[in-house]
């Protein structure tokens, strides 16, 4: 296993239900993984209510298959007064050849916000 810049956020298995006709996971789903870990640091950063704002720079790099152990590593880019940035890096663990693939690659930005929705400071912000 290679080194990886940033934590390990999340892992999880591409099953059969997440995947088009030719075989290969939707898209949408690494997103939505992809999400799901960059929240994570966001949240334990923060400390209060996120939501996601953006997604810049994404990067579909190979396909992920069905049975691939989907691995997110994040680590954050910037903080700015309301936001943070993440950085996700995707790997697939080709559990069938025990090999692994760098997958996608993107950058998801989180505002902090009130119970009203809108953007808050982040109270830990220097």
């Amino acid at each position: 296993m290679k080194e990886h810049q940033g934590e390990l956020s999340l892992s999880t298995i591409a099953m059969p239900a997440d995947a088009n006709a030719n075989g290969d996971i939707f898209g949408g789903w690494v997103m939505a993984q992809m999400d799901m870990a960059g929240s994570i640091p966001a949240k334990m950063a923060v400390r209060d209510r996120i939501v996601t704002v953006a997604v810049d720079k994404m990067k579909f790099l190979k396909p992920v298959k069905v049975g691939d152990r989907v691995v997110c590593y994040t680590r954050v880019l910037r903080t700015g007064t309301t936001s943070i940035t993440i950085e996700v890096d995707v790997y697939a663990e080709r559990l069938t050849e025990s090999k692994e693939v760098k997958v996608t690659e993107g950058q998801f930005t989180y505002v902090s916000i009130d119970e009203r929705g809108r953007p808050k400071r982040i109270a830990n912000f220097i």
